[in-house]
């Protein structure tokens, strides 16, 4: 019986919506086993932002998707310490993940993997204003600002 072929999928996963469940769905796709890696909370705070979740919720909430098989928190300091515990075949990024695909690929090359493909997925049309961690903070800060401002204005 043939090995099945894993994909390794990583992110941040913060405020968990629909772009993520895309990115997870195609990475899927792509093997016959999903192995996701969450960020922690150092990394997404060097990274990206301030986390809104904690890595650990992160963490579980990502292993409860029927989509994935396993899941790990990522490493603080080397991002391929991960990949040599997976071994995937496949390495999924998101649209919009800063990692350069052709830099990754000398970086694994570097380290003797010279079989792993690495593919970056297309972005999520799924027409929300809500398929972004950063657009759904934005969000809860204007309806928090618009509320606000109503509460003064019938205080006044």
């Amino acid at each position: 019986m043939a090995k099945p072929h894993t994909v390794m999928a990583t992110g941040t996963f913060d405020l968990l919506h629909m772009g993520h469940i895309f990115f997870l769905k195609e990475a899927k796709k792509l093997g016959d086993k999903l192995v996701v890696v969450v960020a922690r909370d150092e990394t997404v705070r060097r990274l990206k932002h301030e986390p809104v979740i904690h890595e650990e919720i992160r963490l579980n909430l990502i292993k409860e998707l029927r989509v994935v098989d396993e899941a790990y928190l990522g490493s603080t300091d080397d991002m391929y310490t991960i990949v040599e515990k997976i071994q995937p075949n496949i390495i999924a990024l998101g649209f919009d993940q800063i990692h350069d695909v052709k830099t990754i690929h000398q970086e694994l090359k570097k380290r003797g993997f010279r079989k792993i493909k690495v593919v970056r997925l297309p972005k999520y049309e799924g027409g929300s204003d809500l398929n972004g961690t950063r657009r759904i903070i934005q969000k809860i800060i204007s309806a928090y600002t618009f509320q606000k401002e109503m509460e003064r204005l019938e205080g006044s």
